[in-house]
């Protein structure tokens, strides 16, 4: 157990997470996600989650994982998740969230983990609350069990094309398929098939009773330019809102901006600010 006013959570303290996850259900989402599926048992979880507080009271988490992910962190909070970091090699391939918090956390780690590869500093978080008023791709529909090997190349292509590096070296070739698998088989991935190739893509990566997240948006370099984008988007958005969630939510680099020009054409607006550290 670590020293207050850091700690690490267990499912006793689900309840006070859960109200400061209740606090930022959009910045927080793919934490919340992961505590709802499983709670905070240690030998449930594929992560760690820090909790800042005193005594039963917590005013912000941390989850520490294949992700870094501070949550409604102030500058004593992230001062005192860097304090307990710095002490640990690193292990997440990225530091990811509101970008008031990721920034200073990483400006208190900089000193004690290696160099970043790479840091994003404005991701504008945005948010959908209505169906597109843009045509909507008819042939964009959930991808089945059996299309798994026919996603799978194109899956690649946009992890490496955003990231910078192919998967195989960051998460392991294994573990990126098997998420992909998981994707597909929970009903969460999108895409539109062409003569047997994917021509674009998208995941629900996380769903909340807030939000659902959008990543993984793909579109194969020679249907560029051709309005597949926005068609593509739309028909997501409009399914998801159909049943799955009240909203749909995605983060995007301020530098893309052909992939900002379609959310916005698809009625998103910003609601908030990320930033990514990559490793």
């Amino acid at each position: 157990m670590l020293t207050l006013p850091v700690r690490i959570l267990r499912d006793a303290d689900r309840t006070a997470v859960e109200a400061v996850l209740a606090r930022t259900p959009i910045a927080g989402a793919q934490v919340a996600e992961r505590v709802n599926a499983v709670g905070l048992a240690w030998w449930r979880l594929d992560a760690r989650v820090f909790g800042f507080g005193t005594g039963s009271s917590i005013e912000s988490v941390c989850w520490a994982g294949a992700n870094l992910i501070p949550v409604g962190a102030g500058p004593e909070a992230i001062a005192a998740f860097a304090d307990v970091l710095a002490t640990e090699r690193r292990s997440c391939s990225s530091i990811v969230g509101d970008a008031a918090s990721v920034l200073p956390l990483w400006d208190r780690l900089r000193d004690s983990w290696e160099p970043a590869r790479e840091i994003r500093e404005r991701q504008p978080m945005l948010l959908a609350d209505s169906v597109p008023q843009v045509a909507a791709d008819p042939d964009v529909r959930l991808v089945t069990a059996d299309q798994i090997g026919l996603l799978y190349p194109a899956a690649v292509a946009m992890y490496t094309e955003e990231v910078g590096v192919a998967p195989a070296r960051n998460v392991g070739d294994y573990s990126y398929r098997a998420r992909v698998a998981e994707l597909v088989n929970a009903r969460r991935s999108y895409a539109k098939i062409v003569d047997g190739v994917v021509v674009f893509k998208a995941d629900v990566a996380v769903l909340t009773h807030h939000t659902a997240q959008i990543q993984g948006v793909w579109v194969a370099p020679q249907w560029r330019g051709t309005g597949l984008g926005t068609a593509g988007v739309a028909a997501v958005v409009t399914d998801v809102l159909a049943g799955r969630a009240p909203t749909v939510s995605l983060y995007v680099n301020d530098f893309n901006l052909a992939a900002n020009r379609v959310y916005q054409r698809c009625g998103f607006r910003q609601v908030g600010l990320f930033a990514t550290v990559l490793f």
